[in-house]
């Protein structure tokens, strides 16, 4: 739900700011979270031996999924393209689980995650006026869910051997390291007013900070394939926020795009309820 309100801040943030620069300002107000989160709770605690490539691949892969997102939204617009990204990014988690962990899911969960992103491209093409299919947006949100759902899966790799908020510094400080130069490169001189380090620090801190320490601890608990698909539920929010807060209204039949991603969420977490059970 919390980056279900990341594109609503993103509506707020001045015109000049080039969404580049919000990609890779929010990786560093993440780092930056993170950093103060493990001096705060992991200070005392007995050092863990870092799997630094891990960290680094997790850190690309972040970065990835951040400049191919606002690249790829960029492109295709704001619906279609986050469909597509956060759409496949379960699809992508699946099939990845099933090959290099050899844990496929289960016929209820591919039922449930299809279903959910089927009712996540009904809402994108909605909320959407285009005439033409713009490919190469569309190939770069893509990308994003592909380097999303690898991040996810490695991540819980290292959450599960070590402390939470240490692991995921070093991983957005990579992300930032990596991020900052393209976007001085693509987005230009930064041109940021105090309205815009708002909009910076909300989505570092919050949208990015804290959803991504809520998704890790609950990566500890369920499989990394149900964790991506879990978040379904911000196409969920950002509509609810795209209503009340934007005042966009788009086509009636929305809605049961919406009753999609509901249903699909519902027959995932049942999924995952009965392996659970199972197991």
């Amino acid at each position: 739900m919390l980056w279900g309100t990341t594109g609503t801040a993103q509506y707020f943030a001045p015109a000049q700011l080039s969404p580049y620069w919000v990609g890779g300002l929010r990786m560093v107000m993440a780092a930056l979270f993170f950093g103060a989160l493990a001096l705060l709770l992991d200070r005392g605690h007995a050092r863990q031996p870092m799997r630094w490539a891990r960290i680094v691949f997790c850190g690309l892969c972040m970065a990835i999924y951040n400049l191919s997102f606002f690249a790829g939204v960029k492109a295709s617009g704001v619906a279609l393209g986050t469909a597509l990204a956060i759409g496949s990014g379960p699809i992508w988690a699946g099939l990845m689980q099933a090959v290099v962990q050899k844990r496929m899911p289960s016929a209820q969960w591919w039922l449930g995650t299809c279903t959910g992103v089927g009712g996540g491209i009904v809402m994108a093409l909605a909320a959407s006026d285009r005439q033409h299919l713009p490919w190469a947006g569309m190939a770069l949100c893509l990308l994003a869910g592909l380097s999303y759902a690898a991040y996810a899966l490695v991540n819980q790799a290292l959450v599960l051997q070590s402390r939470v908020a240490t692991v995921n510094a070093w991983v957005f400080a990579c992300a930032a390291l990596l991020s900052l130069p393209v976007s001085a490169w693509l987005g230009g001189p930064l041109q940021i007013s105090a309205e815009g380090w708002a909009v910076v620090i909300y989505l570092g801190m919050v949208a990015t900070g804290f959803a991504y320490l809520l998704f890790s601890v609950g990566l500890r608990g369920m499989s990394a394939a149900t964790g991506v698909a879990l978040s379904k539920a911000e196409p969920i929010t950002a509509f609810a926020l795209s209503l009340l807060v934007v005042g966009e209204r788009p086509a009636w039949w929305s809605v049961l795009g919406l009753l999609g991603v509901i249903g699909g969420l519902w027959l995932v977490v049942q999924a995952e309820r009965k392996t659970a059970e199972t197991v």
